[in-house]
């Protein structure tokens, strides 16, 4: 199945001062495509650090994703950065140039022109209804860190990305987990290919511990599921989803 990488790209994430929601938002809708993200990594605004964790990340997985750090201030180092890492340089686009101007009110300044910076070659895809395009280089996407802008943008390209979705089935549990886990280890051995987890809740009125097992095949999850419930004391199962 396609791999995918997510490069959170920002000071503001590291110190906290602004919560990062662009990781689970990204890792839900990859899964749904049958995507495996199977790499978070977080970063400070550094253009050589960029550089190598982009490149790396370009060369081991076949979709990398960026997020953050393409505004129009001096701490907005995602262009430079994937340029260096492409050894590509930075230049005015000029297509980016004349969208922006249709649909700002007043003449650009420079601190606007500079969203217009990107690596050569970049490859720009229109997104309907936002005047900022979504940019990529190699196989690299590169993405706002602005929540509603990164959700709409990936919406707009999610068509680009697909594999064989996973099937998800959840079990809510009125046992205790160190009850059922030996339940578990054997549905494990005879379904050796389920992701299978177990997430306690607290506090909870109606259960105690939430299953979920996926799989890509719906039959599989299915006869794990039914094994499992099987298994489990007759009234240990709050519901099925």
């Amino acid at each position: 199945m396609p791999s995918a990488a997510l490069l959170v790209i920002g000071n503001e994430i590291l110190s906290g001062k602004v919560r990062d929601t662009n990781s689970a938002f990204l890792a839900i809708e990859l899964r749904k495509l049958g995507v495996d993200l199977e790499r978070i990594l977080t970063i400070p605004d550094e253009i050589d650090l960029i550089a190598h964790e982009t490149r790396a990340m370009s060369d081991a997985y076949d979709f990398v994703f960026t997020s953050g750090g393409i505004g129009p201030t001096h701490d907005d180092m995602t262009m430079d950065g994937i340029a260096l890492a492409f050894d590509r340089a930075i230049e005015l686009n000029q297509s980016m140039v004349d969208r922006m101007a249709r649909y700002s009110e007043k003449p650009l300044n420079d601190a606007m022109k500079k969203m217009a910076m990107i690596p050569t070659g970049a490859e720009i895809l229109d997104v309907g209804g936002l005047w900022f395009p979504i940019v990529i280089v190699e196989n690299v996407h590169i993405f706002p860190g602005i929540p509603e802008l990164f959700e709409k943008k990936f919406h707009s390209i999610r068509d680009r990305f697909s594999g064989v979705p996973f099937v998800l089935r959840k079990l809510y549990v009125r046992e205790n987990e160190s009850d059922i886990a030996e339940t578990l280890n054997t549905l494990l051995e005879e379904f050796p290919e389920l992701m299978l987890g177990s997430y306690p809740r607290i506090n909870e009125e109606h259960y105690r511990v939430m299953l979920t097992l996926e799989s890509r095949d719906e039959r599989y999850v299915e006869a794990a599921t039914e094994t499992l419930v099987e298994r489990l004391p007759a009234d240990a199962v709050h519901r099925v989803e």
